[in-house]
C-alpha cells in the first residue's frame, strides 16, 4: 500500500483504504473516509466527512468530496456521501454531504461528472449518468439512470430528472425533466423524444419495436395533440401501456403531486 501513496499525501490513520488504492500528491483524506479497492485519488483531492466509496472510482485533481453542505440549516450532523463503483469525477468537481441527521448525498455507479461540476447536499444520482462541464446541481435533486446533462447550466433544488432524459447545454432547469425526453432552452421546454439515447440504450429494440412505437404515440398525445397535460394523462389512465410509455406517464403524474416542482412544459 505504501508504494501507491505519494509521500506528500495527508491521510488520517483512521481512514480505511482497500487494496490497490492510489493516492496522488498533496491529497487530504479525513478520518471517516472509506475507499474501496482499485480507486485512484488524484493530486490535491480532499475527501472529508463520512465518505463511503466503492470499487474502481477515479477522482481527478482538485476534487473536493464530503465537505460541509452549503446550507444554512446545517448544524454539524454526521451526514455523508456514498459513491458506488466505477465513477469518474473530473478536475475540481465538488460533492457536498447531506444536511440533517444520518442523511447522505448518493452517487450510483458508472457515472461521469466532468470538470467543475457541483453536486449539492442530499442529491441522488442513479447509474451511467453523464454531466458535462460546469453544471451546478442544487440540493435535493434526483437524476435517474443514463440521463445526459449538457454543460454550463443550473438545476434548481428539488428537481427530478428522468431516465434517459437529455438536457441541452446552457438551459435553465427549474422544473422536472421527463424521462426519454430532450429538453433545452431558456426557459427550457420539452422539444422531442431522445431518439438517439433510446436507440443506444436498446429501448428502441424492445418487443420488436413496440416499446418505442407506444412511447412515440403517448408522447405525441401529451405534447402535441392534447390541449392540456391533465387531459392527456386522464385519457391515458384507461389505456394499456408498454413499460417505457407507462414510465413517462407515471413520472408526469408524480411530478404534479404536492411538494414537487412540476414538469417542464412542451414547446407548442
Amino acid at each position: 500500500m505504501s508504494s501507491l501513496i505519494h509521500p506528500t499525501a495527508v491521510i488520517d490513520p483512521r481512514a480505511e483504504l482497500a487494496a490497490g488504492v492510489e493516492v496522488g500528491p498533496y491529497a487530504v483524506i479525513g478520518p471517516d473516509v472509506r475507499i474501496g479497492p482499485d480507486c485512484r485519488i488524484g493530486a490535491h483531492v480532499v475527501l472529508d466527512g463520512r465518505v463511503r466509496m466503492g470499487r474502481g472510482n477515479r477522482i481527478f485533481p482538485g476534487a473536493c468530496i464530503g465537505l460541509e453542505p452549503q446550507d444554512l440549516k446545517y448544524t454539524g450532523d454526521p451526514t455523508g456521501v456514498e459513491i458506488g463503483d466505477d465513477n469518474t469525477l473530473r478536475e475540481c468537481v465538488t460533492v457536498n454531504r447531506a444536511t440533517h441527521g444520518e442523511e447522505c448525498t448518493r452517487i450510483g455507479s458508472g457515472n461521469l461528472l466532468m470538470a467543475y461540476c457541483h453536486l449539492g447536499h442530499n442529491c441522488v444520482l442513479g447509474d451511467r449518468i453523464v454531466i458535462a462541464n460546469g453544471v451546478a446541481v442544487a440540493g435535493h435533486v434526483e437524476i435517474a439512470d443514463r440521463a445526459v446533462i449538457g454543460g454550463v447550466l443550473g438545476i434548481h433544488q428539488f428537481v427530478h430528472i428522468g431516465t434517459l432524459a437529455m438536457v441541452g447545454g446552457m438551459s435553465r432547469i427549474e422544473r422536472d425533466v421527463p424521462p426519454y425526453c430532450l429538453v433545452e432552452g431558456h426557459p427550457s421546454r420539452v422539444r422531442a423524444l431522445n431518439r438517439i439515447g433510446l436507440q443506444r440504450s436498446g429501448v428502441a429494440d424492445l418487443d420488436e419495436g413496440r416499446q418505442l412505437a407506444d412511447l412515440k404515440r403517448v408522447w405525441m398525445l401529451i405534447y402535441r395533440q392534447s390541449p392540456t397535460l391533465a387531459a392527456a394523462l386522464e385519457a391515458l389512465r384507461a389505456e394499456p401501456l408498454t413499460a417505457a410509455a407507462a414510465g413517462l406517464v407515471a413520472f408526469l403524474e408524480a411530478s404534479l403531486a404536492e411538494g414537487r416542482r412540476g414538469p417542464i412544459p412542451g414547446a407548442r
